[in-house]
């Protein structure tokens, strides 16, 4: 069985948003070992400057990296990153375990970002989109459509 898992940094504050992904992670246990990995912020003044902002992703970026595995497949979610559709999304999933892999990992950044360090180990970058999202919102938007592509690759009926 495929494991599929979000690390992020950040913590879900809200009930809702926990609560949302909740739901995800018992819906996506049918098809995949799922987990989620909150990761600590690193925080900083409110107007930083440049080179503490490419210390925070340093920092935040050795975090993401000890989660990682040499033979994981890791999707970075970034601004550059690709513009997929869900059908897209899952034939990406379902190529995983194609190319020899058993864990494939979608990788969220903080506030900033993610620092090169992490980009360069990323197998594939996929962006949501031009618009900007709160990351909680992104975090669940993303669970779902795992669980949409999942659906997709099965022929479930929650993809219409």
């Amino acid at each position: 069985m495929l494991t599929v898992n979000i690390i992020c940094i950040g913590k879900l504050k809200e009930k809702y948003w926990v609560d949302a992904i909740k739901e995800y992670s018992k819906r996506l246990s049918a098809f995949c070992k799922f987990s989620v990995t909150e990761l600590s912020e690193y925080k900083v003044n409110d107007n930083p400057n440049p080179k503490q902002i490419e210390s925070v992703l340093a920092e935040e970026g050795k975090a993401i990296l000890s989660k990682i595995k040499p033979t994981d497949f890791n999707i970075t979610m970034c601004i550059e990153g690709k513009i997929i559709s869900s059908e897209q999304l899952s034939a990406l999933i379902d190529d995983v375990p194609l190319s020899g892999k058993s864990t494939v990992n979608f990788i969220i950044g903080g506030s900033w970002g993610l620092s090169e360090e992490v980009k360069q180990y990323s197998n594939y970058k996929l962006s949501m989109g031009k618009m900007t999202f709160p990351h909680q919102m992104a975090r669940v938007m993303l669970a779902e459509q795992i669980y949409r592509a999942f659906q997709i690759s099965t022929g479930g009926k929650y993809h219409k």
